[in-house]
């Protein structure tokens, strides 16, 4: 959940009282100079405090076609957030809009805003990832009225979507929910007895499951980087409701690496310069360590039975944050509800990328066409289009997916593709990466929490997205990282699915962070990219095509921590995101295995002990042994397309 883009505010009028200014009224010189002449010529703007079951009302904004008050009716296209509905007043209107995209702010829609409960101008307690009630059966809302009301994100959508089809004039009977990151949780959120005019739902990038891959934990590694800069805005208590939060405290970092290095064990979080002990989410995040009670309830999959909206889940395989809750909501829903219009988009893309205006490069990586644009108009706009207006048709695929490795779309009636076949490459002596094991001894690095392995190349001051595609020779000259590679391939080699590594580890300590990384090699003979060129990555380029952490006492179960008994081969088995990569005719496979991924992923003390609370001194250096022979056979499984 990174810091969002400026979204839009709300105040609170009357809607009746709104409806009945003409727009001019709701205008001035000065906000027509900055604001867009599009949204004010073609939508008026409403705001409201919508009230749920329980009494808490929930600020909303509306933009209604001034159409709208003719026969023609359209339908409503919401997105529900804990960053701000706004811009906020009658006379502040989005400089961009008031769709989510131009394609479909030129369709027209009732475009809905809402500042969830407890966020912004919205009453009521905020609660992190809201854990969902049980379910009713019959697609029916949780039953009861008045303030000991029992509600989640499900029941404040339906109460919404109820409110505004009785009081909304001129609509068709029809919503549609959409939301990038946290929204896309409440996108997500919205399924599980879903309101009989829910049509149609698109949790893109969605927060789903934050322990297990999503923003908070990889594999049970904290994520410190994001969330220690996250929680610093997002965590601000608020006793009543605000329609700006400050920070926690002033934060300048000029060289990440060095400033999480200074701050120590991160237990040192909660001095007085920095959290203090007010950041609620920040504590629970921390005393919450294994995949217990407070994760569980947190994780939404279980409730995605039952659903009857069409569903369009997108995510972006270069997504720092949420690649794990777009896979992982689109496979949930397809498993629990077989006969659901569930349907799957994968692009080139950052967080969120696919709302810009362009996306045809990514660091180094160009793609040859705007791949933004491209999904605005032919999936996103027709998909609400079709199940909201009846406009067009509606025929994607059950999955469009795109090959990074040759910068092509492709398609599938599945995902991962039924005919993906996985197989072994076995990390073998002298760095080789073979179809089958060797009888080479045992590898082995020091892994020092004093200097741990950094997770980007350089100098920053902050998380830098494109360490998703970034050349790793820097950490493959590093002595605690072990590189294994193939020989040059003699035809392509396309991979599609998820990863599983499978290692054979010992430690002289009691506990350790396993970062394994797949990566494509460029033949070092290749010619340099000349201008204009696909991509501009170099001859030898070890650019990284997916990476991901288990944090080793977790490699039995996520709930009961275990130790490693010292110098004890164990095997450590795991999974990787999905990937769609075409590896090319003289390029090489590359795996690194390492122990730290700083200051990304926090320090692991190497120490079986409570991290949260580790003292400086339980930080120890430990000797790691990566196995080879027959029995003990190190290997990762990739899905391999005939």
């Amino acid at each position: 959940m990174p810091r969002p883009y400026p979204r839009r505010l709300a105040g609170s009028l009357l809607l009746a009282a709104a409806l009945a200014l003409p727009a001019a009224a709701q205008t001035t010189p000065a906000t027509r100079a900055q604001d867009s002449l599009f949204v004010r010529q073609h939508y008026r703007k409403l705001e409201q405090l919508i009230p749920m079951r329980d009494g808490t009302r929930l600020a909303t904004i509306l933009y209604v076609p001034l159409d709208a008050s003719q026969a023609r009716p359209y339908p409503f296209l919401m997105e529900r957030t804990p960053y701000s509905a706004g811009p906020r007043g009658t006379n502040a209107y989005p400089t961009r809009g008031p769709g989510p995209s131009r394609e479909l702010s030129q369709e027209q829609y009732i475009f809905v805003y809402q500042d969830v409960r407890g966020r912004y101008l919205s009453e009521g307690q905020f609660e992190e990832m809201t854990p969902a009630l049980p379910p009713t059966g019959g697609g029916k809302p949780a039953k009861g009225r008045g303030k000991t009301a029992a509600h989640d994100e499900s029941t404040d959508t339906y109460d919404t979507i109820e409110w505004l089809l009785k009081n909304v004039p001129n609509n068709n009977g029809r919503v549609g929910i959409m939301g990038i990151s946290y929204p896309g949780f409440y996108a997500t959120a919205s399924l599980p007895n879903a309101h009989p005019a829910l049509k149609a739902v698109s949790p893109q990038a969605p927060v789903t499951d934050e322990f297990m891959g999503d923003d908070a934990r990889h594999g049970g590694a904290f994520f410190l980087l994001d969330n220690f800069d996250f929680t610093n805005y997002f965590d601000v208590p608020r006793p009543k409701p605000l329609a700006e939060y400050a920070e926690l405290f002033p934060l300048k970092i000029a060289d990440a690496y060095q400033f999480f290095l200074d701050l120590g064990p991160i237990k040192n979080a909660n001095q007085a310069k920095y959290f203090n002990g007010r950041a609620r989410i920040w504590n629970e995040y921390l005393a919450h360590d294994t995949y217990d009670a407070y994760w569980q309830a947190r994780n939404i999959r279980p409730h995605l039975t039952g659903v009857r909206p069409a569903v369009l889940v997108v995510g972006g395989w270069y997504d720092a944050e949420d690649l794990f809750g777009a896979l992982h909501t689109y496979q949930a829903i397809e498993k629990q509800n077989p006969s659901a219009t569930n349907r799957l988009v994968m692009g080139p893309w950052s967080h969120g990328a696919w709302s810009r205006p362009d996306w045809s490069q990514f660091g180094p990586l160009k793609f040859g066409q705007n791949t933004a644009e491209y999904y605005r108009r032919t999936l996103e706009t027709p998909f609400f289009n079709f199940y909201l207006k009846d406009k067009g048709n509606f025929n994607a695929a059950e999955a469009t997916v795109f090959d990074t490795g040759t910068n092509e779309w492709k398609t599938y009636p599945a995902w991962p593709p039924k005919a993906a076949q996985a197989r072994p490459f076995y990390l073998g002596g002298a760095g080789q990466l073979a179809t089958a094991p060797t009888s080479a001894p045992a590898d082995e690095y020091v892994s020092d929490p004093a200097h741990p392995v950094p997770y980007a190349e350089g100098i920053l001051s902050s998380r830098n997205n494109e360490y998703m595609v970034q050349d790793q020779r820097f950490a493959s000259q590093r002595p605690d990282v072990l590189t294994f590679q193939t020989l040059p391939l003699p035809q392509d080699l396309t991979v599609a699915g998820p990863l599983v590594v499978d290692l054979w580890v010992s430690t002289t300590g009691t506990d350790a962070d396993f970062v394994v990384k797949l990566i494509d090699v460029l033949p070092d003979d290749a010619a340099d990219p000349a201008p204009g060129a696909a991509n501009t990555t170099l001859p030898g380029t070890q650019r990284l095509v997916r990476a991901d952490v288990l944090r080793g006492r977790f490699r039995h179960s996520f709930t009961t921590p275990e130790a490693f008994q010292p110098n004890v081969p164990t095997e450590v088995k795991y999974e990787l995101n999905d990937v769609l990569h075409t590896f090319k005719k003289g390029h090489r496979l590359q795996v690194q295995v390492q122990s730290s991924w700083f200051p990304l992923v926090d320090r692991n003390p190497q120490q079986f002990v409570n991290i949260s609370t580790a003292e400086a001194k339980d930080f120890q250096k430990a000797t790691i042994r990566i196995y080879h022979e027959a029995g003990h056979a190190s290997s990762v499984s990739l899905p391999m397309l005939k």
